[in-house]
């Protein structure tokens, strides 16, 4: 989903865009790159649950139906697979991002005042739709922060996978159980993204058509 101007925004700049639904919106290799980031997500939120459930961290197990892998061999098989998957196309998107200048034109400067505004607006359902072709601010802040959180999830999912060959992952992570916990969060985090980000792709369905067509 993209961008949608917000009211602060048009008032700063007097825009008053005109949607060209001709006009390129999304490259093909941004299409690309989602559309595996989710597949790996998918997988990795999967077969996580069923890992999760072979030694609770809580009073509570995910019902298999909504888990991937069968057993907990079959679940890490699935996981580390999906994980490589994460890695190399996260880590492509971050340099065709930075190498292209995208990062910066797309998601910054921030403002904690537009933030603040764009926020209000969303909650009360005024958030314009105007533009997709650009990111408002509490679509800058949810992208940032679901970079931050996967690069936690990679940091994590290391020191559990191999704590011996990453030491110092894990003690800056507080040690092995301080990351099961970490790892479990951040995970949880993602989801609670995923959730809204796929609400509102729906609600706004154009912005969901723009990511298959790219324009």
């Amino acid at each position: 989903m993209d961008l949608h101007l917000s009211s602060t925004q048009k008032i700063e700049t007097g825009a008053q865009p005109v949607m060209d639904d001709h006009r390129r919106i999304h490259p093909g290799w941004l299409r690309l790159m989602h559309g595996l980031n989710a597949l790996a997500v998918l997988i990795l939120v999967g077969s996580g649950w069923r890992i999760y459930n072979a030694s609770p961290l809580f009073g509570f197990e995910f019902p298999g139906v909504i888990t991937l892998g069968g057993w907990l061999g079959g679940a890490l098989n699935w996981h580390f697979a999906a994980m490589w998957l994460l890695a190399v196309n996260g880590l492509l998107y971050l340099l065709v991002n930075l190498v292209s200048g995208r990062l910066w034109h797309r998601f910054f400067p921030l403002s904690f005042h537009a933030l603040f505004v764009d926020l209000r607006d969303a909650l009360h359902g005024h958030l314009s739709h105007a533009d997709p072709r650009r990111y408002n601010m509490v679509q800058k802040a949810a992208y940032l922060f679901v970079m931050l959180d996967s690069v936690l999830l990679v940091i994590s999912g290391l020191v559990l996978w191999k704590s011996v060959q990453f030491p110092l992952l894990g003690e800056l992570l507080g040690g092995y159980e301080t990351a099961r916990y970490i790892h479990f969060f951040a995970m949880s985090a993602l989801v609670g993204f995923l959730v809204i980000h796929v609400a509102m792709a729906l609600l706004v369905p154009r912005s969901l058509l723009a990511m298959i067509r790219g324009r």
